[in-house]
């Protein structure tokens, strides 16, 4: 079995799912869940909780790969300024801790998904509980969608952009 963990990124909210998979059709949910930021703490200090929080992660889960969303932002930029900060915090606590990393963008996301390159949050929710045969829809969404990013890793057999540092 391996095991990979899939990120949704975020400032105020970053998305985790753990899935372990045996290289054919059977995957089983380790776990999944957030880490929250609260607004009022500064900016660094947002930064370090997420360092800290994604660190933890990747020593109590020992993934043998990471999967990271891609980000995409049109509207503001000051936002998406940060969420990048906040991703790169994320990308760097990965790479050391586990030393491989893929990303993926969110239209190979929803491809995997849907096979629908414009599909939208509830149809891509909607086949993570198929694939994952869950009850329900894994809550909160940004679970959900880290849970995405790790069944495209598995669903395309890591064909994205690998870095490493072992």
């Amino acid at each position: 079995m391996k095991r990979v963990i899939g990120f949704d990124p975020g400032l105020a909210i970053v998305g985790y799912g753990i899935i372990d998979y045996d290289g054919f059709n059977n995957k089983k949910v380790v776990d999944y869940g957030v880490i929250n930021t609260p607004k009022h703490e500064s900016f660094p200090t947002r930064l370090a909780i997420i360092y800290k929080a994604v660190t933890e992660l990747i020593e109590k889960y020992k993934p043998d790969e990471i999967a990271a969303e891609e980000l995409f932002f049109n509207t503001n930029i000051t936002t998406g300024i940060n969420v990048a900060h906040a991703r790169g915090v994320l990308l760097l606590a990965s790479i050391h801790a586990c030393g491989c990393l893929y990303e993926y963008t969110p239209l190979q996301i929803k491809q995997a998904m849907t096979g629908y390159g414009r599909a939208d949050k509830k149809q891509i929710q909607e086949m993570v509980r198929v694939y994952l045969g869950l009850q329900k829809v894994p809550k909160p969404d940004d679970a959900a969608d880290a849970l995405a990013v790790a069944l495209t890793h598995i669903q395309t057999g890591g064909f994205s952009d690998k870095f490493s540092i072992k």
